[in-house]
C-alpha cells in the first residue's frame, strides 16, 4: 500500500502529539519495509528531518491546523499523492478528502475544557466541523486510552466497533540515573535554575484543565503546616491567558518556594524527575497522561488525579492499589494530604517507585507502532482493543 502520515505536528522535543507522530514514524521505519510511506510536513520540520528508510519520503505542505490552506492546498497535495490509506495523527483532516483514512483522537479537551483560546465563534465552529467530519468519515479511529474511547462514544456518538484503543509508549531516555548521575544532575539544576532538594515537580503546559492554581493552593497548605523546606518546580512555557498560578504564588508569598523554569531541555526534565520527592499530576482531564509514565520510568513516586484516563494509565497492583497515589483534583486539601502521605511514609514511597517501574514496562512506542501497522493491514470491518 501507499500510506500517508500527517506529520504537521511532528517533534521529538515535546510530549503529546508531536512525540506520538515522531515515534510512530521512527518505529515504522524499522518494522515496515513492505509499504510505501509519504510523510506530510510543515516547516521547519520538513527541512530538519531526513527519513531513514528508502520506502519513506517527505512532502512539504505548510498548512497550519484550522487554516484555509489545510482545506485547500493540503487537500490538493493529498489527492495528488493518490494514497491507499492516510493516517491523520490529529483530527485535522481536510473536510473534502474522500479517500480512505484513519484518525488518531488523543482527547476531547477542546470539547470538555475549551479554555480561553476557544472563545471566538469561527474557531469553535471550525473545531466542531473538523472533528465531527474526521470521526464520521474515518475508516477506523485510534483512541489512545479507553477513557478517550468512552468520551468519543458518549460525546460524539461514535460507533464503538469503529474505535481501536492503542496505548502510547515512553521514550527510552526517561530512566533512573545512577548515584553519580544524580549528583551531576543536582549540580546542574542548582546552577541553571537555582533548584535544590527537596522539591515537588509538575511538567507540562499551563492551560486551565492542567489545574495549576489548585496545585499552588495545595502546596501552600502543605508548606504552611509541615515540610517548610519543600519547593515546587513547575516547567513549561508560561501562558498569558492563564496567569492565575503566578498570581497565587504572589498572593501566598511563595516566590522563594515556587520556581517556574519555562521550557527546558529534555535532559533537564529527566534530571528533575530523578531528583523530585514527588511528581504531582493534578490535571482535570487527560487523553493519555504521558508524564505519568515518564515519572514512573525515572523511579519517581507519583501523586495524581483520580479522573479521566489517569487511573487507567497509572494502573493498579495485584492488591488493587494504584501505582500512583490518587487524589480529588478539585480539592487542594486532598492534594496536599496525598502528597504529605508520600513524603512522610518511606514504605509507601518505595512501593510506588517499585510498582511504577513495573507498570511502565507495559508500554512501548514499538508496540504502539506494531499495533498501528496491524491496523493499516486490517480490513475496515474488524476491530480490536488492548486490555
Amino acid at each position: 500500500m501507499k500510506i500517508g502520515i500527517d506529520c504537521r505536528m511532528f517533534s521529538s522535543s515535546f510530549t503529546g502529539i508531536g512525540r506520538y507522530t515522531f515515534e510512530l514514524v521512527e518505529n515504522l521505519q524499522r518494522i515496515s519495509p513492505m509499504h510505501e510511506y509519504v510523510l506530510f510536513f510543515n516547516e521547519p520540520e520538513f527541512s530538519s528531518y531526513a527519513p531513514k528508510a528508502p520506502n519513506f519520503k517527505k512532502v512539504l505542505v505548510n498548512a497550519k491546523h484550522y487554516s484555509v490552506k489545510e482545506q485547500t492546498a493540503f487537500l490538493k497535495i493529498l489527492n495528488k499523492e493518490n494514497l491507499d490509506l492516510m493516517h491523520f495523527t490529529h483530527f485535522n483532516a481536510p473536510i473534502r478528502y474522500r479517500k480512505p483514512f484513519i484518525v488518531t483522537i488523543h482527547d476531547l479537551t477542546h470539547t470538555l475544557f475549551p479554555g480561553r483560546k476557544m472563545t471566538s465563534f469561527p474557531y469553535r465552529f471550525a473545531y466542531k466541523m473538523v472533528i465531527k467530519n474526521a470521526v464520521r468519515r474515518a475508516r477506523r479511529i485510534i483512541a489512545v486510552s479507553k477513557n478517550t474511547k468512552e468520551d468519543l462514544i458518549k460525546i460524539l456518538k461514535v460507533d464503538p466497533s469503529k474505535i481501536d484503543v492503542i496505548y502510547e509508549g515512553v521514550n527510552d531516555e526517561f530512566r533512573q540515573l545512577n548515584d553519580e548521575g544524580k549528583k551531576e544532575a543536582e549540580k546542574s539544576l542548582a546552577k541553571k535554575y537555582g533548584i535544590s532538594k527537596p522539591f515537588l515537580l509538575y511538567t507540562g503546559v499551563h492551560r486551565y484543565h492542567k489545574n495549576l492554581p489548585r496545585l499552588i493552593e495545595a502546596f501552600n497548605i502543605l508548606t504552611a503546616s509541615s515540610h517548610k523546606d519543600l519547593s515546587l518546580i513547575i516547567t513549561g512555557k508560561k501562558d498569558p491567558l492563564y496567569p492565575e498560578a503566578e498570581k497565587l504564588v504572589k498572593t501566598f508569598a511563595l516566590e522563594n518556594k515556587v520556581i517556574f523554569t519555562g521550557l527546558i531541555p529534555e535532559e533537564d526534565i529527566i534530571a528533575l524527575y530523578n531528583l523530585a520527592s514527588v511528581y504531582v499530576f493534578p490535571s482535570l482531564y487527560e487523553g493519555f497522561g504521558l508524564p505519568l509514565l515518564e515519572a514512573f520510568a525515572c523511579g519517581t513516586p507519583v501523586a495524581a488525579s483520580n479522573v479521566s484516563s489517569i487511573p487507567e494509565i497509572a494502573g493498579h497492583d495485584k492488591t488493587g492499589s494504584s501505582n500512583a497515589l490518587l487524589f480529588d483534583p478539585y480539592s487542594p486539601q486532598d492534594i496536599a494530604k496525598k502528597i504529605e502521605q508520600i513524603l512522610d511514609v518511606p514504605t509507601l514511597q518505595q512501593k510506588l517507585i517499585t510498582n511504577g517501574l513495573k507498570r511502565v514496562k507495559e508500554f512501548s512506542w514499538e508496540k504502539m507502532a506494531e499495533e498501528i501497522l496491524n491496523l493499516y493491514n486490517r480490513p475496515s470491518s474488524q476491530s480490536q482493543e488492548r486490555s
